[in-house]
């Protein structure tokens, strides 16, 4: 995938982001317009249904005084002025009044006394009644009594209601009224809540799930090119390195077939040779492809035994130092143990270090100077390979692990490899538990620390 192509994918990704989200925020806001417009409404409607419930409170209210107050009236033998009447009518809650009276209450008669007055006065409510007389200290209450269209007001003599709570005059004769179908409040009604959690909270929560989404298909794309980039590099590596080989064993094999060569073994001899080392130099390439196929599948097993880090280090700088061809390599061994034995898997656990210092080796324009420092750190052992090599830049320190991973360097290939040495290390050293750091500067060198459990 080229970068016009993957520049092209992010633009029209952040575009395809912002329009969701513009468009989320223009419902939203419409949204948020018709639930403020219908709170608006809900509030109208419940103050239109409070003011009437009010005025019909209070026309049942003078209603309601004024059949009581003729009640009293027709019940009261010797004449009293209309203030007194009308003070002895009483309202204690909407829905409930007394009334009082110096005279015995006969329940029939204040029964048939009460229908006719509110069926005079519209007042279609039913309704229940009490008696208190003073002489016996009791209270009578009336069955409850019923108003419809059919039969106006007609008594349910299986039911009765329970008055509210109040504090019982102990003083003269009264009654009282109650109307269950009032309510005690005046019938008013609370404003219905109907506000909602704010919309932006769900465009807050759409947003983070869109960024995750696109953070992600971002990661994804280019993982894949830098993956991509990684396979090309190796394939061109690869072509590479199996091509000196293979041009080294045809030219030799050419120059075998040719007559007047036929005639001097020297020289027959000299590109046989030549043929059987360029052929070893091919299956060791190979050789080294299949081992990190094994390691991918994890087909190699540790096989653990006491190893002598002292005699191994002084070996491996003898076989540096004496069989390099030109320039020489100078390795230097700090060993700083009492103990220089661990437990590893010696085949394995030398290949690290062969390919860490034959890097260095390689990756040097001067004389190569390799230092290796082993010590004692806690309960692990820390080994540090540096060297005065080019270096390796910041950026890909992080990818220097990877498989098939090479610092880029063009279309020049003067170092042979094929990406697959520092891998190798790594996952040989996390099947030990170990662990491996690095720290470069460019012209300077590069210093490898490792970590390995005891």
């Amino acid at each position: 995938m080229s970068r016009r192509t993957i520049n092209a994918v992010f633009l029209l990704g952040i575009v395809s982001v912002i329009s969701i989200l513009l468009i989320q925020y223009i419902w939203i806001r419409n949204t948020e317009g018709l639930l403020v417009k219908n709170i608006e409404i809900q509030e109208s409607k419940v103050a239109i249904q409070e003011k009437e419930d009010s005025l019909n409170l209070v026309h049942f209210t003078e209603q309601t005084h004024i059949a009581l107050r003729n009640v009293l009236q027709q019940l009261t033998t010797i004449a009293k002025d209309s203030s007194d009447l009308y003070g002895a009518v009483n309202q204690i809650r909407s829905n409930y009044f007394y009334v009082d009276i110096n005279e015995e209450l006969n329940p029939f008669h204040l029964e048939t006394l009460l229908k006719r007055e509110f069926y005079d006065q519209n007042i279609h409510q039913n309704f229940q009644y009490g008696i208190y007389d003073c002489f016996t200290d009791s209270i009578v209450f009336g069955n409850l009594i019923r108003y419809s269209e059919e039969s106006l007001y007609e008594t349910d003599s299986l039911k009765r209601i329970t008055f509210p709570d109040m504090t019982w005059k102990k003083d003269g004769h009264y009654f009282t009224v109650y109307f269950p179908g009032i309510a005690s409040d005046g019938g008013n009604k609370p404003i219905p809540d109907i506000k909602q959690s704010s919309p932006y909270i769900y465009l807050f929560f759409i947003v983070i799930l869109i960024l995750i989404f696109f953070g992600y298909t971002v990661f994804v794309i280019l993982k894949q090119k830098r993956l991509s980039e990684v396979k090309t590099d190796f394939i061109n590596n690869m072509t590479h390195e199996l091509k000196t080989p293979i041009s080294s064993i045809g030219l030799s094999s050419e120059m075998i077939m040719r007559p007047e060569i036929l005639e001097d073994k020297e020289k027959i001899q000299r590109y046989a040779g030549l043929i059987y080392k360029e052929n070893k130099r091919l299956e060791n390439q190979v050789e080294r492809v299949l081992k990190i196929a094994k390691l991918d599948k994890s087909e190699i097993e540790l096989s653990k035994e006491p190893f002598d880090l002292s005699e191994f280090f002084h070996e491996l700088k003898d076989n540096f130092e004496f069989n390099q061809e030109g320039r020489p390599v100078q390795v230097e061994i700090d060993l700083e143990l009492t103990d220089p034995i661990i437990n590893v898997d010696p085949v394995h656990f030398s290949n690290v270090f062969y390919n860490l210092v034959d890097n260095a080796i390689k990756y040097c324009q001067r004389s190569p100077e390799i230092s290796i420092h082993i010590r004692r750190d806690k309960k692990m052992v820390s080994i540090e390979v540096a060297d005065n090599g080019i270096g390796i830049k910041r950026e890909n320190l992080k990818l220097i692990f990877d498989k098939f991973y090479r610092v880029p360097t063009g279309n020049v290939h003067d170092v042979k490899g094929f990406g697959l040495g520092l891998y190798y290390v790594k996952t040989i050293l996390e099947k030990h538990n170990a662990s491996i750091q690095v720290k470069s500067v460019i012209d300077k060198g590069t210093t490898f620390t490792i970590k390995i459990p005891v």
